[in-house]
This record gives structure tokens, sequence and C-alpha cells, in this order.
């Protein structure tokens, strides 16, 4: 364990506020767009998962770091954050199955880090203003030229985040590790990696799954060669609307095999539906976000990170509640369903209880169904975890 004396370090937002911290992890600048999580443990996970690309993530829970870091807990192959941000940062970790510091990991990985930093103000600046482009720097500590970087940084509105995180070939997955042969598997599933997290393939194998990882350019021929009994959509960083390569595919795939969305799977299924996507203000990060089951009535508490959502007001289609004509508004707690002229009729499935957003789709004429959310949670809680079994149902009545 090492005690590394630390240096000032500033964060700049393309507003023009300034934040004065102290550095931790790699020493250098990052820039990105500045979001926040507030799940209370799981920095590891959320640090590797993918989605995060091109994002500075700040954790609104104040202490990070009091556990370590272990090799088991990653949810990809290394943290794709573009930094981090956090309040006090613990430089003793106490945990059984620690191996390292959280500093040390960040270092091996060239991730900007600054702590110190008041989080409770920059959330509360997001949350009023919006998520927003920064930069982290312990190398430029001129203010003027921090925040004119971080004005002239790249957004994500139509960028493809996809295209720099996804496999480069198709592989298959067997537990931990990849391997070019399974056996004694029920069900082939191929799924598309936009950003996959680990977890997402253990649940999968778990229930009987053999799974090919594909990557995200890869064709409708090339997914349909492999006689797949499922099709899963992954999640993954960025605009949907700039991985439009993948609602082509998806449009000649839908009604041929049963397909399952997450995150970014479930917003390229409704655009390749003939919905809309929009940005959200300032995203849904965390591992508490609520979300009512409008099919059971039930509400879970579920695991999220996205700063895109479905719009409901926007389909190809005619908006139903069982036979009449209606319009649906955000804030609708019942499920809703449109009549979509190539695929037949969809149906709202799930909704936000925090601000009406849409969760989860379900398709009533072909086999698709999806969820903005993260069932696989790692970190977060379990109640979601059914929507798995949902899946392999599915492939079941139609094997």
């Amino acid at each position: 364990m090492r005690f590394l004396a630390s240096k000032v370090a500033i964060l700049a937002l393309e507003d023009g506020t300034i934040f004065r911290g102290q550095s931790f992890g790699y020493e250098g600048e990052t820039a990105g767009e500045v979001v926040f999580n507030t799940s209370m443990t799981g920095y590891q996970e959320i640090l590797t998962d993918l989605s995060y690309a091109g994002q500075i993530v700040c954790m609104t829970y104040p202490q990070i770091g009091n556990y370590g870091v272990n090799p088991e807990d990653n949810e990809s192959r290394r943290p794709f954050g573009e930094g981090f941000i956090v309040r006090d940062y613990s430089k003793i970790y106490s945990n059984w199955r620690a191996e390292g510091t959280l500093e040390d990991y960040l270092q091996k990985n060239r991730i900007v880090g600054i702590k110190d930093v008041d989080t409770r103000s920059l959330v509360r600046r997001i949350r009023v203003h919006g998520a927003m482009k920064g930069v982290i720097s312990s190398t430029d500590l001129d203010e003027k030229s921090l925040i004119n970087k971080a004005k002239n940084a790249t957004g994500l509105l139509g960028r493809d985040l996809v295209k720099g995180v996804t496999c480069d070939r198709p592989y298959l997955w067997n537990g931990q590790q990849v391997s070019d042969t399974i056996t004694d598997k029920r069900f082939k599933v191929v799924a598309f990696d936009f950003g996959i997290k680990l977890n997402i393939l253990r649940e999968l194998t778990e229930r009987g799954c053999e799974v090919k990882v594909v990557p995200a350019a890869a064709s409708a021929e090339e997914v349909l060669g492999d006689n797949p009994d499922g099709i899963f959509l992954s999640n993954g960083p960025g605009d949907p609307k700039g991985v439009f390569y993948a609602v082509e595919t998806l449009r000649k795939l839908l009604g041929k095999v049963p397909v399952f969305g997450i995150c970014l799977g479930h917003q390229l299924l409704a655009l390749a539906l003939g919905g809309e996507t929009y940005k959200l203000k300032f995203g849904h990060r965390g591992g508490n976000h609520p979300v009512k089951n409008l099919l059971t009535e039930k509400v879970e508490i579920t695991t999220q990170n996205h700063g895109f959502a479905v719009d409901p007001t926007k389909w190809g289609g005619t908006k139903h509640e069982g036979r009449k004509t209606k319009e649906l508004r955000a804030g609708d707690l019942r499920p809703s369903t449109f009549d979509l002229p190539a695929f037949g009729a969809v149906e709202v499935t799930h909704i936000n209880l925090n601000d009406g957003t849409v969760e989860g789709l379900r398709c009533l004429d072909i086999p698709a169904f999806s969820v903005q959310y993260h069932p696989e949670a790692s970190p977060g809680p379990h109640d979601s975890k059914y929507l798995f079994s949902n899946f392999i149902d599915l492939m079941s009545d139609i094997k």
C-alpha cells in the first residue's frame, strides 16, 4: 500500500464553473460529459462499465475507495470512463477480497481523478442546469484555458461511441473466459456487443445459454447464419442515433428470432420499431431507481446508467389504450399500446417512478422486448433478474 503526495487539480465545466481539488489516480488531463452516479458502493464496476465511455463520473456517496479493488469486480477488460470525481478518497482500504488500492488501479489504467471536491454542489449544478462537458487537469491550472477546453470538447449528441468499445471479432463466452467450444447448452444466443457487461454474459450462461458475442457492426446475415434461438442487444455508451447501422440490422432481424434488449439495446429496439429517442437533462445513473412494472403492478428497485431515453409521444404508428386511441404522456402509469406499420403492436411495460420516462417495451405480434435499466445489476439490487428468465421462456415457446 502506497501513500502518494497529492497535487492540485481543477475541474472546469463548460458554463465557466470551477471546482478545485486534489489529483488522485493518473496525473494528466481528460475531457468528457460530467455525470453523477448515486450508488453507495460499486465504484469498480461503475468504472469498468463500458457505457461510461465519453463521460467523467462523479460519485454522490462521499467516501470512495475504502474497500479497495479486486479482479473479480471488473465488468469489462478495463475502465472506460474518461475521469473520476470523489469527495473523500480513502487511502486505507479494508476488505478480505481486496488486492490493491483504487488510486493504484486508476494510475495503472491511466484514469485521471480529482478528490476533495464539493460533490454536493457539483451534483446540484448538474441537476439544475443539466449534464455538461468538463475537463479535469492536474497539468494545466489556468482556469480560462480549462473552461475553453471544456466548451470545445466533443459532446455526445449524434456520436457513435460504440465503435470504440465493441469487440474486434466474434467469440464464444464460457463463464469467465473465452472458449472455442461449449457443450451442454439449451439455447444458442447471439449477443450484440455495444459495450456489454460481463455480468450479462454470466446471467445468460447460468440459464443454459451458449452465448456468441458479435461486434456491433455484425450483419443480419452473419447473425442468422448461426441459427440462434435468441438475440441479445447489450448496453453501451453514447447516442443511440449514432449507431444507425445497428438499427438497420435489427430491422432485418425482428420477427425472425426472439430479441431481448437492455439499456442502449432498448433504445435501438425502439428506433428499429419506428420510435424516437431524446437526451435526458442529467440522465439516470445509480443503483436505487424505482421502476413500476405496469403488467404486474410491482415496483422494482433498479440499477441504471443512461443519458438518453425513448420518447413515448413519437412513434411511427397509432397510439392505443386497449381499443381506444389516446395520447400517451410520460407520466401515465398504465400500459399503452402503439400499432406500428411494419411490426404490429408495441406496448410500454415499465415506467420510471421518479420522472415517468419509459423503462420497458414489448412487442405483441413479434417476439421482442426490452428494458432501459440493468437487470444484471453489478452493482445494485437483484429485483429485475426475472427478465433473463423471461427471455429463456420466450425462446422456449418459439423453439
